[in-house]
């Protein structure tokens, strides 16, 4: 689930660098990956769009348009962020286990929604335990359980003002 999931949020970035600099923050996205080859690491700052990348036998930065990812550059089995929302901050911590076991890793996805934490809520409720077939459930300020594959899931909200809320998902263990 993870190695997949940061490869597609690279190709979202990449694709997304065409995009104008609208002057407003971007997206923040971190890539931390590790491997029998060692450490990468991958950068975006959404405030200043600067891009670092360190991998073995290469390291550079440059300076690209600030992305904003929003609702439909995030998918869980076919579930995007409620309707409207957008992301401030995505951190993909990808480990590969020397084949030992399965690949693991975490995905931590901070957003903001134009919703009530307990629309927000309800709704996600609906989606993932529907078609994505997660295994979620109302705990504390959001949900808890399980995806599809039984890896670790959790969703926090908290209000964000008058009929908003933000939020964060964490995928994986």
């Amino acid at each position: 689930m993870i190695r997949p999931l940061a490869f597609s949020l690279t190709l979202v970035a990449a694709a997304s660098l065409t995009a104008c600099d609208n002057g407003k923050d971007g997206t923040s996205i971190s890539i931390n990956a590790t491997d029998t080859d060692g450490n990468s690491v991958a950068l975006v700052d959404g405030k200043t769009g600067q891009m670092s990348l360190n991998v073995p036998g290469f390291s550079g930065k440059i300076t690209l348009p600030k992305i904003k990812l929003d609702a439909d550059n995030f998918d869980m089995n076919g579930v995007h962020l409620y309707p409207g929302s957008t992301i401030s901050g995505m951190n993909v911590d990808a480990r590969d286990n020397g084949g030992k076991e399965k690949d693991s890793g975490v995905v931590k996805v901070n957003f903001e929604s134009p919703a009530t934490p307990d629309t927000v809520r309800g709704w996600f409720l609906e989606k993932l335990n529907g078609n994505a077939k997660f295994k979620v459930k109302e705990g504390g300020n959001g949900l808890i359980g399980t995806t599809d594959e039984g890896k670790p899931f959790k969703l926090d909200l908290a209000p964000d003002g008058a009929g908003k809320s933000k939020g964060v998902i964490i995928l994986g263990s």
